[in-house]
């Protein structure tokens, strides 16, 4: 049986009408519609040119698709330009004055028409636009901002036929910079909740295993240009990739990350070519909505990447005009071989094993990230990964100079921050090395900004919560943890998250709490001695002391340097009040610790 469902797809829309149509037309019919022919053959000419598709010309409008947002805006450039200097040739009767409105977004296709709401934010942002001007959606300014050399002026969001919309003007001749007033609390307010997405591993296409790591980096890639839109919270890459290489369900998939769309695509890598496909899915509705496939010389590979999660984030966004869309730009490598060490070290990184022993991976990955500074020495993120690695040596005991290894974490993340000043994990990685520092107000102010960076990878949140710990702030750490694990509920770090959370029930005097999450923690990894440490502290608090001198002799057997109070303090973090909380538990426990 044939599918009786409308065909969608993605695409840029050109909507254009004339300034004061029906005043012109009750003035001088004849000369309007004769003024008007040839401003429409103009029209043809330039969005032909550019490659683009008139599909609709009813009244005085004229609506056009076309499959590059560069090349629409540059052809509304090109088109405003020609009708001035017409306007400039000719009587003051026959001057006429466009409106030109852009947008990216879904659009169902009936034979040679399109339809929905992909053309109507572009006609609701041709009303917002100045007579000759040019009213761009969020999603086209941050594709054409960088590749073109117009100027912009950010307009934010702007209510147009009760619709919330974030619109930017392209700065012409003739044009102002405009500031218009800001939709209400009320329009803010008007959306619920953002729905989630989760990106899911992209399959290997090229028949080669080796390039695994290519796939998954693309993918990795992808998440992270989709968090930094902002508008709506993405699911760490951690737990999506829980489901690499598995048929399950997608509904199955959606209820278990807790996710209402899901992204999911193709990856085949031959020579200097890549073909990557993605479609998105409304998992709730089990709704096809979007497809795609690109074919790219691996030159282009960063902007395939961009505009695969812009075509996601237009589909996705719309409905959210109440949330912020703004999107960070990313430091990207200037080199190719670069980028490809880069992925591998990602590989390495991500399938190292989660234990206080020394892992081959984490040693492999820091030596690909190394590789790739020495090869581009300009690309932040290696930077803010070297630190991450240092962090992890730390966190796991495995590293063999304590004080070199925060050292590293500062200088890593200095340079990254240097080159990029929203490295969310830069940011990440200095709040740690303040925090090792003691110097938790520092870290405090670091932590809060990486969450503003990124508020979907869960890192950040962890972060968070950790200094609010250190800080005594135990009310208000547990609802970091908690955003944390609602991220990335597949996490294979989930268990530092449920570290967490036990750490801020123990500060808030929560003991059975603790012990679940306590619980929780120990479930998810193995070799982890500290947890039996905190185990004890809390059962001692619980007054349950046979069991708790059973955690205590395990904790003291992984940890047998431990022997005085001020041994834990190095262990732990020497000035927080949640450091003396655990001794006192540890010794409810049976810890007898020397003077």
């Amino acid at each position: 049986m044939a599918d009786s469902s409308p065909r969608r797809k993605i695409a840029v829309i050109f909507a254009t009408d004339v300034v004061g149509y029906s005043t012109k037309m009750e003035e001088n019919e004849d000369q309007t519609l004769k003024n008007l022919k040839v401003c429409r053959n103009i029209i043809e000419g330039i969005v032909d040119e550019h490659h683009g598709r008139i599909f609709n010309t009813a009244g005085d409008s004229v609506l056009a698709e076309f499959e590059s947002a560069v090349e629409a805006v540059i052809c509304a450039s090109e088109f405003q330009n020609t009708i001035k200097e017409r306007n400039n040739t000719v009587s003051d009767e026959e001057h006429m004055e466009f409106r030109v409105g852009i947008n990216m977004g879904d659009v169902v296709i009936e034979g040679e028409n399109l339809y929905g709401e992909g053309v109507n934010v572009a006609a609701r942002l041709e009303a917002l636009a100045q007579p000759g001007g040019i009213c761009l959606s969020r999603n086209v300014h941050e594709i054409v901002n960088k590749k073109t050399n117009f100027q912009f002026h950010d307009l934010g969001e702007q209510t147009v036929k009760n619709t919330v919309l974030h619109a930017v003007d392209v700065t012409l001749d003739g044009t102002s910079q405009r500031k218009l007033s800001k939709p209400t609390t009320k329009q803010q307010s008007s959306t619920e909740k953002p729905p989630a997405i989760a990106v899911l591993p992209f399959t290997n296409m090229s028949g080669d295993s080796e390039q695994e790591y290519f796939a998954d980096g693309i993918t990795e890639d992808i998440i992270t240009n989709l968090s930094l839109w902002k508008t709506f919270p993405v699911i760490s890459r951690n737990s999506s990739f829980t489901f690499k290489g598995k048929s399950s369900n997608l509904k199955e998939i959606a209820a278990e990350l807790g996710v209402h769309y899901i992204v999911e695509g193709s990856i085949r890598k031959g020579g200097n070519k890549v073909r990557i496909t993605a479609q998105l899915i409304d998992a709730k509705a089990d709704h096809h909505l979007w497809s795609e496939r690109w074919d790219r010389n691996l030159d282009d590979i960063f902007e395939v990447q961009d505009e695969v999660s812009a075509s996601i984030a237009a589909k996705v966004a719309p409905s959210l005009s109440g949330y912020e869309q703004k999107k960070l730009e990313r430091n990207r490598p200037s080199n190719l071989s670069a980028w490809e060490e880069y992925l591998k070290g990602l590989g390495y990184l991500n399938n190292r094993e989660r234990t206080d022993k020394n892992d081959p991976n984490l040693t492999k990955a820091k030596l690909q990230f190394s590789k790739a500074v020495e090869i581009d020495p300009l690309f932040s993120e290696t930077y803010a990964l070297l630190a991450f690695c240092e962090l992890i040596e730390l966190a796991q005991f495995i590293s063999k100079n304590r004080e070199e290894t925060i050292n590293s974490i500062y200088t890593y993340s200095q340079k990254a921050l240097s080159l990029d000043s929203e490295n969310a994990l830069a940011l990440n990685m200095l709040s740690a090395f303040y925090s090792f520092q003691e110097k938790y107000d520092m870290g405090m102010e670091y932590a809060e900004q990486c969450v503003r960076c990124n508020p979907s990878y869960p890192l950040n949140h962890l972060r968070l919560g950790l200094t609010q710990n250190m800080l005594g702030v135990f009310e208000k750490s547990d609802a970091s943890f908690l955003t944390a694990i609602k991220l990335s509920p597949l996490d294979p770090e989930l268990h530092l998250f449920y570290t967490g959370l036990c750490f801020s029930y123990i500060g808030q005097k929560e003991f059975d709490k603790a012990l679940a999450a306590c619980d929780k923690a120990m479930n998810l990894v193995s070799n982890m001695g500290r947890l039996y440490g905190f185990k004890a502290a809390i059962l001692g608090y619980l007054n349950r002391l046979d069991e708790a001198k059973i955690e205590l002799n395990k904790y003291l057997e992984a940890r047998p340097n431990l022997k005085t109070k001020d041994d834990f303090r190095k262990l732990f973090f020497r000035s927080s009040p949640l450091t003396d909380i655990v001794i006192e538990g540890l010794c409810r426990a049976g810890w007898e610790p020397e003077e």
